[in-house]
Parts: structure tokens; C-alpha cells; sequence
């Protein structure tokens, strides 16, 4: 074939390919599909998924893994929708049914099943469900178990199975040296502030980023906590002083109390109810919502 001939045949194919480009523009510009109002999830059985993607599980997996990582970014970031996170545990069941060695979906699954609202779902009972399932399809990872540990502690406030479940992860194989310690310090002083400071520390240390990212905030939270334990005391100081309770933060720093508004890690000022005198970490606090095994604590 001629250089000739060659080069009209590569002028044709670009020719057809932007003819083909520009038409389907005009098609999405014109007449455009209607944006679906219902979130379908044709299969919920992971079995029936197994059997219908015959060799390709692999494959499948990565697209129901995808999919999941969609669902949970839209429905993060449309706060106004309806049944936020409803197809978030059948797709990650889909996702590890389909690989079950599927590591990073069984944690990072867990990871958004636990996340408080509106930031996620808030279903630790899901995540450790997931969790479990991953144990026994993987014959016993140790990151698994620390994670049910870490939800348990962070998420249902049920300190003596976080300790338990740490305890298990560090009789497992290639575990770190810092679990050992840290399943000790949770069953011993997991119900209070200063057991908690420590444990957080401790996790502060994890090769696991999203670990260490959760502790630092953890521990900012509790720092928070300290803080408006201060403030009540100021409070209080302030209705002994005077025998009424102040009807603002001005007050206090009128009476020499304060210097200025108090303001938490992100400078946000601490809130008061001059009706039931109690302080509160401010509502627009980057540091809300906080996690419910601080809350009480």
C-alpha cells in the first residue's frame, strides 16, 4: 500500500472518529436520559453473584468495590438525600463474597459501615459483621481483628470486648508489639478519660494511617472534653462568688474569670446555655460529632 493511500485511510478514521464523537455530544446534549430517581442493586446475594460471574470473580469484585467506593463518596457528600448508605453492607457483601480475601474491602468497608452521621451510617454492628466475615475467609488476619477491637472501642462503647478483641489480634501471627500493651491498658482502664488518653496514645503509633488519623482526633476530642471541665468549674466558681449563674461568657471575663472567649483546638468559642449553665463544644466544631465511647466518659 502507497504512503498515499496509507495517509487517506489515517485521515478517514479520524474523520469517522470525530464525526462519531461529535454525534454522540449532540445526542447527550439533546436528548439527554433522565437521571435515575431509584438506586437499584439488581443482585443482593453474594452466592447468586458467585455463580452468575463464573470465572471472572476476581473482576467482579473490583467492579462491586468501585461501586461501593461511589456510593459511600455520593451519599458523603449529598447530605440531603434519602436513605443515606442503604446499599453500603450489600455491596460490600457483594465485593467479599466475590474475592474473600478481599483485605482492604473488609477494612476499609468496616471503616465506613462505623462512621457516625452524618459522615456515614453509624452501623458498628455491620462492620463488625463484615469483620468477622473476613476472619474466617482469611484465616485469621490480625488487622482484623485489631479493627473489630477499634470499633468496639471507638463506636459501641463496649470496652471489654475492644480489650478482648485487641488481646486476640496480638496472639495472631506477624502482629505488632504494641497490641499486647494496648489490650491491657483497655481492659484495665478502658470506662475513663485517662485510660483512654492512654489507649489513644498507644494508637497514635499504629503503622495503620486511618488508626493514627482516628486516635489524633480521638485525642483533640478529648482534650476538648478537659477543657469544658475547666469551664464548668469557672462556672460554678462564678455562681459561688455571686449566687447566680452567669448569663454569658462576658460575665466571666468581666469577673476576672477569663481572659477572652474560649475557643477549642480549631478556635471555634466553646458554647453555654444561660438557662441549664452548661458548656458545650461548639456546634460548628470541627471536632463534632464525637465518637460515643467519649461521650460520658
Amino acid at each position: 500500500m502507497s504512503r498515499t493511500r496509507v495517509a487517506a485511510l489515517v485521515l478517514a478514521v479520524a474523520l469517522g472518529v470525530g464525526g462519531a464523537a461529535a454525534v454522540l455530544h449532540a445526542r447527550e446534549t439533546l436528548f439527554s436520559l433522565p437521571v435515575p430517581a431509584d438506586r437499584l442493586l439488581y443482585l443482593r446475594s453474594g452466592k447468586a453473584a458467585d455463580r452468575l460471574a463464573l470465572s471472572f470473580d476476581a473482576v467482579m469484585s473490583d467492579v462491586y468495590w468501585i461501586r461501593t467506593i461511589q456510593h459511600y463518596g455520593g451519599d458523603f457528600k449529598n447530605r440531603k438525600r434519602a436513605n443515606r448508605f442503604e446499599l453500603l453492607y450489600p455491596l460490600l457483601d457483594l465485593t467479599t463474597t466475590l474475592d474473600p480475601r478481599f483485605l482492604i474491602a473488609y477494612r476499609f468497608g468496616a471503616t465506613f459501615l462505623a462512621a457516625q452521621p452524618p459522615e456515614g451510617p453509624g452501623r458498628a454492628d455491620q462492620a463488625i459483621a463484615l469483620l468477622e466475615k473476613g476472619l474466617q475467609a482469611t484465616n485469621g488476619k490480625w488487622q482484623l481483628a485489631n479493627d473489630i477491637g477499634f470499633i468496639h472501642y471507638f463506636h459501641t462503647g463496649d470496652f471489654k470486648q475492644a480489650g478482648e478483641w485487641f488481646q486476640r489480634a496480638a496472639s495472631m501471627p506477624r502482629a505488632p508489639s504494641w497490641l499486647g500493651p494496648l489490650a491491657a491498658t483497655t481492659l484495665a482502664h478502658g470506662g475513663n478519660r485517662q485510660g483512654a488518653r492512654q489507649m489513644l496514645i498507644g494508637m497514635s503509633q499504629s503503622e495503620e494511617n486511618y488508626i493514627r488519623r482516628a486516635a489524633n482526633r480521638a485525642l483533640e476530642q478529648l482534650a476538648a472534653l478537659d477543657g469544658i471541665d475547666a469551664l464548668t468549674n469557672l462556672v460554678e466558681t462564678f455562681h459561688a462568688r455571686s449566687g447566680r449563674y452567669p448569663s454569658s461568657w462576658q460575665e466571666l471575663i468581666a469577673a476576672g474569670l477569663l481572659r477572652g472567649v474560649p475557643v477549642d483546638q480549631y478556635q471555634v468559642p466553646f458554647a453555654y446555655d444561660a438557662v441549664t449553665h452548661t458548656v458545650t463544644i461548639g456546634p460548628d466544631s470541627h471536632l463534632l460529632p464525637l465518637l460515643p465511647a467519649l461521650v460520658g466518659k
